[in-house]
């Protein structure tokens, strides 16, 4: 207990410089505005679709690239997680329940009546399973699919908070856990143990912020070059249709501050909480990923499937825009790294999930099979996809394998 007090006193002085009161700054619409009073947050169909009924006809991968079905049936599909074994672990946060999808394809419960369990982490054969305001674990899941023994509590010390309640997970390079916690709200002043990544060390307890200034990110993961912690961040609402825009972040030292609610994408003040401050402040993002896109889950590509210019790219699940009277986003994107961390380029790599301006589907996150393949999840039809690539780049015209072309093809942003 004393460990956790101590941890606490250490994040709360880690906050303090950079929280001065707190406020609650506007979760609704400008008054007077018929536009942005028409923009509602988008709620899935209540059932997962049916696999015959699934967009997989209308989705684009660049050239050599297939997709197919994966697992369908699996209400609200967001977090995934792979075994040592390969099976696929997904977690449900409407329904309560972590889904696991075995060797055979074969869909299976193995938690249930769970608050919102989102986040998903993997160490040594062990599951943990973040909720709104707890972790648990399931010791060595695979051994028992079909009779899965019940979550043990980890760590309680999370906020309660519903809103941006949900919790993305990972466990380090370090062997240490990861979790975030959003603000409590669209754009407010956080207490001191909001808006952050936390690094927990089960084993001696000690808990601190590697990240602050996080408004709610929703997708992490380490680089294998360099072990630096990157993440996505959604940025907030209700200022304009076009900004501020989402981010890809780089943690290039424990202990950064990313600029909520005071500074957004990196050179935009907030208009209530930006006053007395300047960006410069704050660790800028390394690459803006347009405005309400959403980006949700992201992972290096560390297989061997793909054709060698994706090693070490970061796949990132953009769920889609509803902030936005024009949707934006709804895909998957790769982002291409230099090698001092810095962006490369950006490019288009699975889309279709828009048309006419409303959603066929929408990826929540990814992942990488043992095989090198890509799974994706689509909460929107509760459904996993995978990608694989048979491409004989031999074959494919040059134009098309320079990055400038790769970035233009099919593009979809319509935001720079």
């Amino acid at each position: 207990m004393a460990a956790h007090v101590t941890a606490r006193i250490a994040l709360t002085v880690a906050l303090a410089a950079f929280l001065p009161t707190t406020g609650l700054a506007q979760d609704r619409p400008p008054p007077g505005n018929e536009a942005a009073a028409n923009l509602k947050a988008i709620l899935a169909p209540a059932q997962p679709t049916a696999p015959d009924a699934l967009p997989l006809g209308k989705l684009k991968l660049p050239f050599g690239f297939r997709i197919e079905l994966y697992a369908a049936g699996i209400p609200d599909a967001r977090s995934l997680r792979v075994g040592p074994r390969g099976t696929v672990f997904v977690a449900s946060p409407v329904s309560g329940k972590v889904f696991a999808i075995d060797s055979q394809r074969a869909v299976k419960v193995i938690a249930s009546g769970l608050h919102r369990p989102n986040g998903l982490a993997m160490r040594n054969g062990t599951l943990y399973i973040a909720e709104v305001s707890r972790i648990s674990k399931i010791d060595n899941v695979e051994d028992a699919l079909d009779n899965p023994a019940t979550p043990v509590s980890v760590y309680e010390d999370l906020p309660k908070d519903e809103t941006n309640g949900l919790r993305f997970l990972g466990a380090g390079p370090d062997g240490k856990l990861y979790v975030s916690v959003g603000l409590p709200c669209n754009n407010c002043m956080p207490q001191p143990v909001q808006a952050q990544i936390r690094r927990i060390d089960l084993e001696d307890n000690n808990v601190e912020a590697v990240a602050l200034g996080v408004r709610n990110s929703l997708g992490f993961d380490w680089s294998p070059q360099n072990k630096q912690l990157y993440f996505t961040d959604n940025g907030r609402d209700w200022l304009s249709e076009d900004a501020p825009s989402d981010e890809l972040n780089r943690v290039a030292k424990p202990g950064e501050n990313f600029g909520a609610p005071f500074c957004y994408q990196g050179n935009l003040p907030d208009s209530e909480f930006g006053w007395g401050h300047s960006c410069d402040e704050f660790t800028p993002p390394i690459v803006l990923l347009g405005p309400h896109t959403a980006p949700l889950g992201m992972r290096f590509y560390t297989g061997s499937m793909f054709p060698r210019d994706y090693t070490d790219t970061i796949f990132i699940a953009r769920h889609g825009s509803w902030n936005r009277t024009k949707k934006l986003g709804g895909d998957v994107v790769a982002v291409h790294i230099n090698k001092s961390g810095t962006l490369a380029s950006m490019d288009p790599f699975l889309t279709g999930f828009i048309a006419d301006n409303n959603y066929l589907g929408r990826p929540a996150d990814v992942e990488i099979m043992r095989d090198g393949s890509l799974l994706i999840s689509d909460d929107w039809n509760g459904a996993v996809y995978r990608v694989t690539s048979g491409r004989d780049v031999n074959r494919e015209p040059a134009s098309e394998r320079t990055p400038e072309r790769r970035r233009r093809r099919d593009f979809f942003f319509n935001f720079r």
